[in-house]
């Protein structure tokens, strides 16, 4: 149909081309997940050889992709909860926390870090997930978690059930990028991955994330987090009305605890702002990683902060619109998370080689 197709592939006019079903079913039975791998790496290895990956700056974010499932036909389940990558380092911190402010240890409980959750699972395709967010209708559906730099070639990707937190695959896709540039400088990511293990992460590799303002999580006519000034040198927090709110306890998700005085607080008159407690104690929380929270903060108020910021919205985001809009992956009619993911990582080695051949020739 396409002359130009049977001119890339070797084929003369004459030759009879290979039956849709024949290459459907070698995607789906024959090759295994490597041979997409390889493709994809072959292509971006080209680009970057004739010099048109520019990785000082890269951008990470997801998309959904709706799942060849109906989400009428489901079960409930007890599944295991995902431990953290960084679980034990965490645990590390905070028990040095907790003996420097004179506290014991906590215990090292393997139930601590384990336990189960009810989630909704497909009778369809059990590996895809439930998927909702926002205003967005409940579906199920995978998510793509992709690297771009600023010419938009792909540089790495994963894909998971639709019910896993982007900052949960930020490890991942984080550690193949910058292990194949070292030259990464910046990290670009929206407000879902502002966390403070991400910014650690970031910055304690002399990198920069560029993240977006976010909205203090308050209640509506409630004191602002930020009124609630933290003093390093008495390590206390001091309350919009002058109160001091001591230290109590680091707990086991890294939070350092302070908690006002219930005696002084009942009189208050600002008390209807600060709390609805029924015990008249407000309780304020600091991340032990809370400083790089605000590092993050000051390199999003930089120049090159914003400037890379900005180009979110023609990169990443870009490379989102046309996977949807020009190669079909709104949706997915594989079902299993392996053949999924080699369908998605087939498409992004397409979008490479096709943004390749343009600039090239």
């Amino acid at each position: 149909m396409n002359i130009a197709y049977r001119w890339f592939l070797g084929f003369d006019l004459t030759t009879q081309i290979p039956h849709f079903a024949t290459v459907s079913y070698a995607f789906a039975q024959r090759f295994p997940s490597e041979i997409f791998e390889s493709i994809f790496a072959w292509i971006l290895e080209e680009a970057v050889g004739m010099g048109y990956v520019d990785a000082r700056t890269i951008f990470i974010d997801a998309t959904h992709i709706k799942a060849n499932a109906n989400k009428k036909k489901n079960r409930k389940m007890l599944a295991q909860k995902t431990a953290r990558r960084y679980e034990q380092r965490l645990r590390e911190e905070i028990n040095q926390d907790r003996i420097e402010h004179g506290k014991k240890p906590l215990k090292n409980k393997d139930d601590d870090d384990k336990g189960e959750k009810q989630i909704t699972v497909s009778t369809t395709d059990p590996e895809c997930g439930l998927f909702h967010k926002g205003e967005h209708k409940v579906e199920f559906a995978y998510t793509a978690h992709v690297a771009c730099d600023k010419r938009n070639f792909i540089l790495g990707c994963e894909v998971t059930p639709g019910n896993v937190h982007d900052s949960t695959v930020f490890d991942t896709v984080y550690d193949k990028v910058v292990d194949s540039f070292p030259e990464v400088e910046t990290i670009a990511v929206d407000a879902g991955y502002k966390t403070p293990w991400i910014c650690k992460k970031i910055i304690d590799d002399n990198r920069n994330p560029s993240t977006p303002y976010k909205r203090p999580m308050s209640k509506k006519g409630f004191f602002h987090p930020y009124e609630y000034v933290y003093d390093e040198y008495y390590n206390c927090v001091i309350c919009p009305n002058n109160q001091v709110l001591p230290y109590t306890t680091t707990n086991k998700e890294g939070y350092r605890e302070f908690k006002s005085n219930p005696a002084i607080c009942k009189d208050c008159t600002d008390l209807n702002k600060c709390t609805n407690s029924k015990g008249f104690q407000k309780v304020v929380t600091k991340h032990i990683w809370e400083d790089y929270i605000d590092q993050a903060e000051d390199f999003r108020q930089s120049s090159a902060g914003k400037e890379s910021y900005s180009l979110r919205g023609q990169t990443i985001e870009r490379v989102f619109a046309d996977a949807k809009e020009k190669y079909a992956m709104r949706y997915t009619l594989f079902k299993g998370l392996t053949r999924v993911r080699n369908w998605v990582r087939l498409k992004f080695a397409a979008m490479n080689l096709k943004k390749l051949a343009m600039w090239a020739y």
